[in-house]
């Protein structure tokens, strides 16, 4: 059986959000340009809104392929998750999935974003597209699958999915500070 110190109380995002929060996963744009500016922007940590500007004003007026579009609007929605924009994030990885439906990573910030306005069921079907997809970061969907796990009080499950996230970037402290609250109790 697993217990918890404590539930966690969601604010959102995939590593995005300072703290306890959800792990976002950018969309790398190749090539020169206000897009690559956005996606250096999102794989950089950033939230600053002059950096979603750049991001509309890709959008608006760069042709781009079908991915780099896709990306793009996964980017924009990644700086907005970090700001805890759920809704406006959403809009975007919305409009990433018409553009291109393959792409896994406009699947898992989706769900991260599901997973931060506390809409949990939501989330989990996103993430587990996105897995079977794939995404370049899976450690990232694993984490965020754990949080809705944890949201909907499946914590043997959310358990399994923070372990899975450390084997696959044993670095990444995130999940490590998630796990430290679990205890595991053999009968």
């Amino acid at each position: 059986m697993l217990k918890t110190s404590h539930l966690l109380a969601l604010a959102a995002g995939v590593g995005l959000i300072a703290g306890a929060g959800a792990s976002q996963a950018a969309v790398t744009v190749l090539g020169g340009g206000m897009a690559k500016e956005c996606s250096d922007a999102a794989l950089g940590g950033e939230s600053d809104t002059k950096f979603e500007d750049i991001c509309s004003q890709a959008l608006e007026t760069e042709i781009l392929s079908l991915r780099d579009r896709a990306g793009t609007y996964v980017n924009r929605g990644v700086l907005k998750l970090r700001r805890k924009d759920f809704g406006g994030a959403q809009f975007d990885f919305d409009r990433a999935i018409q553009t291109k439906p393959d792409l896994g990573e406009a699947y898992v910030n989706r769900g991260a974003a599901s997973v931060g306005a506390r809409r949990y069921s939501e989330g989990l079907a996103d993430i587990n597209k996105a897995l079977a997809l794939g995404v370049d970061e899976p450690e990232k969907a694993y984490y965020n699958r754990a949080l809705a796990y944890e949201g909907l009080d499946e914590m043997k499950a959310a358990y399994f999915d923070y372990q899975k996230a450390i084997e696959l970037k044993p670095e990444w402290d995130q999940p490590k500070k998630e796990l430290a609250r679990f205890t595991v109790e053999r009968r």
